[in-house]
């Protein structure tokens, strides 16, 4: 099973993967917990790139993105998933999508096009997308601390709107949840909704 969680830096989404990575555990299973940009030796040096650099242009953005995702396919993911354990991943290619395909403008076949083979055609099996308001995502996330973040209010808007199209343009694998509840709530929302079926199966 691959789940992947997506949001706004404060909505909650690292909060739930880590719950989740938990509860699996607790069930004896085999699990691999990861994020992105990062997971990897090369992933997290391209982490540092793309958060600390003053000025990125969107298409470099997007493909610094893709390169730490192929990484982390082919070095985590995959692998993990053929010996049959379960990988949770905070953010994957819909961080991509909504960011750089719909917030930038670069759009969303595009930026899809780009990633499918980066990913080895290897789509989540599950993506939870929590979605809490721009300005409470802000105050949870504190004071701007990377160059995204730095982009300020209407930059955030357009992320949190991209991210609600994408749940309604992939709404088969994408399951929206409110945010702003206790995150115990949310965790046993995530629970109730997971496949039941492994790929194995």
């Amino acid at each position: 099973m691959f789940v992947t969680f997506e949001g706004l830096d404060g909505s909650g989404k690292t909060t739930q993967a880590e719950l989740l990575r938990a509860h699996l555990e607790e069930e004896g299973r085999d699990v691999v917990g990861t994020r992105e940009p990062g997971g990897t030796e090369l992933g997290e040096q391209v982490r540092e790139l793309l958060l600390s650099a003053t000025e990125i242009s969107p298409w470099a953005e997007v493909e610094l993105f893709a390169a730490a995702r192929a990484q982390l396919v082919a070095e985590v993911i995959q692998p993990a998933l053929e010996r049959g354990a379960d990988v949770v991943c905070d953010r994957y290619l819909d961080s991509s999508l909504a960011y750089q395909g719909i917030a930038r403008g670069l759009g969303v076949e595009r930026v899809l096009a780009l990633n499918i083979d980066a990913i080895q055609g290897i789509l989540p099996d599950v993506t939870f997308l929590l979605l809490v308001d721009p300005a409470e995502a802000a105050r949870r996330s504190g004071s701007a601390s990377d160059r995204i973040e730095r982009e300020g209010d209407e930059f955030l808007r357009a992320v949190d709107q991209a991210y609600r199209e994408l749940g309604s343009m992939y709404a088969d694998r994408i399951v929206t949840l409110e945010g702003s509840r206790p995150a115990e709530e949310i965790a046993k929302e995530v629970r109730d909704k997971l496949p039941r079926l492994s790929r194995a199966d």
